[in-house]
């Protein structure tokens, strides 16, 4: 038997391959579906089974595909209705898998069809759980996403978690190893561990929402507390995920076209695209294409594309580094976002040689700040600065006096940049502030000045600060 665990570090998600005496199943496979195939083949194996744990909100699963090339079944658990060929299992069904089982239990509360696979290795014992949204590392599926049915609330659903907690997943042995849909960084739960395996009984140790003690009142409270709203993509991708209405990863790269300067420019300004430049932060402060968008490839990309450009639909032309072009577009592809017209050969530096015109952001460090500061408070004047970090690392430690105005929502915050003064902005370590930046140049504020390295670098300083607090004990 071998278990090969498949993380997406840019998803926080882990996809599996399953394999015993020549046979593999597939669960929650990722969009771009041949490395499986490819996985299968070097082990001289057939994928046999493709197992969904749910109708995922933040990717779109390769299910379909993966299933039109091998001739896997699809299978979900209980409740599911998706619009294609799949085979929906009874609570409790057995998959033989060679030499080991797979067993279907279904464990409603994240998703009414979410269903956790229980596999049992030769001898019938009791070996690994692939829990899904079910379980996490630390936490729990949220119960409020876009997936859940309209005559439900989330506490009804929260409800439904617990008891499906309670009466199929805290039941097994402390020693079975769980294997979740996500790590950190997920927006499918609130505090996910950074590890991605761990077993039940270290989990009924350390993750609050299977406290032994625990009632299904405090459960409801405690899980749908504090929940921040989901990505707008979510809901998107969980019609994909259910309808099987995509195409093929591979036509979508083949399709994008490769522009040189001129015709990039050209398409540009006849088309209503966004320019999304997904180079290093530094590179597009250095020099990017006017009104572009920066979204970073090396950081959490597909999130924040999901959370700031709203329609998956939306035409795209992309900067990227050279020799990352595909990558970039099978990243978007994960998330939902197909519609990528093509992008710049030769990179930004085709568009600098040509002549067009570019754009750069102001960047300073934390030590400059810090003297600005200094010089205003002795002028008795006030230095603009904004922090558009998440609100709860926000309320764990901010400067004083700056008010939060989190990259998120920051269309709601606009009215309380200047239009001609200068301002700075700041995030955690860069990332976020440069992507903060170039939304607010495409919408002609260029008085503002990027602060490189962050709250991080801030902290080295003796810019004044609020006494810090754990996140873990805000409400």
């Amino acid at each position: 038997m071998k278990i090969d665990q498949i993380y997406t570090g840019c998803l926080a998600q882990g996809a599996y391959y399953i394999e015993s005496k020549g046979e593999v199943a597939i669960i929650d496979p990722l969009r771009e579906v041949q490395p499986y195939i490819n996985k299968a083949n070097l082990d001289n194996a057939k994928i046999k089974y493709i197992f969904e744990t749910h109708f995922h909100a933040d990717f779109v699963s390769g299910h379909v595909t993966l299933s039109q090339n091998t001739a896997a079944p699809i299978i979900f658990g209980p409740t599911a209705n998706p619009s294609f060929p799949a085979h929906i299992a009874t609570d409790g069904e057995v998959f033989q898998l060679g030499e080991i089982t797979i067993t279907v239990l279904h464990t409603p509360g994240h998703t009414q069809e979410s269903s956790c696979y229980l596999l049992k290795d030769k001898d019938g014992q009791d070996y690994a759980l692939f829990s899904g949204d079910t379980l996490f590392l630390g936490d729990v599926g949220r119960p409020d996403l876009a997936q859940k049915a309209a005559h439900i609330t989330k506490e009804q659903l929260a409800g439904i978690l617990f008891d499906s907690l309670r009466n199929k997943v805290m039941t097994l042995a402390d020693n079975v190893i769980v294997y979740p849909a996500h790590g950190a960084g997920s927006a499918c739960g609130k505090n996910l561990s950074k590890e991605t395996v761990g077993t039940i009984g270290e989990q009924k140790k350390v993750n609050y929402a299977l406290r032994a003690t625990m009632t299904k009142e405090e459960f409801v409270q405690e899980v749908t507390e504090g929940l921040l709203p989901p990505p707008i993509y979510f809901p998107l991708n969980v019609k994909l995920n259910k309808e099987g209405g995509y195409e093929n990863v591979e036509n979508i790269i083949k399709d994008a076209v490769r522009f040189d300067a001129e015709t990039f420019e050209m398409v540009a300004n006849e088309i209503d695209t966004v320019i999304l430049d997904v180079r290093h932060q530094d590179d597009y402060a250095t020099g990017h294409i006017p009104r572009s968008i920066f979204i970073g490839i090396d950081g959490d990309f597909a999130p924040w594309v999901g959370a700031l450009i709203k329609d998956i639909k939306q035409p795209i032309l992309l900067i990227t580094p050279v020799g990352r072009e595909e990558e970039s577009i099978i990243r978007l592809a994960r998330v939902g976002y197909d519609n990528t017209l093509g992008y710049l050969t030769g990179g930004f530096d085709a568009w600098k040689n040509e002549g067009f015109e570019y754009d750069t952001v102001s960047s300073i460090t934390a030590e400059t700040l810090e003297e600005i500061i200094e010089e205003a408070a002795e002028e008795k004047e006030k230095v603009l600065i904004f922090d558009v970090r998440k609100e709860g690392e926000y309320a764990a430690e901010h400067i004083i006096d700056v008010p939060s105005t989190p990259l998120d929502y920051l269309k709601y915050h606009l009215s309380e940049f200047p239009q001609e003064e200068e301002f700075y902005l700041h995030c955690a370590g860069g990332y976020r502030s440069m992507i903060a930046a170039s939304i607010l140049k495409a919408r002609g504020y260029h008085n503002l000045i990027n602060v490189a390295g962050g709250f991080a670098s801030i902290k080295k300083t003796d810019i004044k600060t609020t006494n810090y607090v754990c996140p873990t004990t805000l409400k």
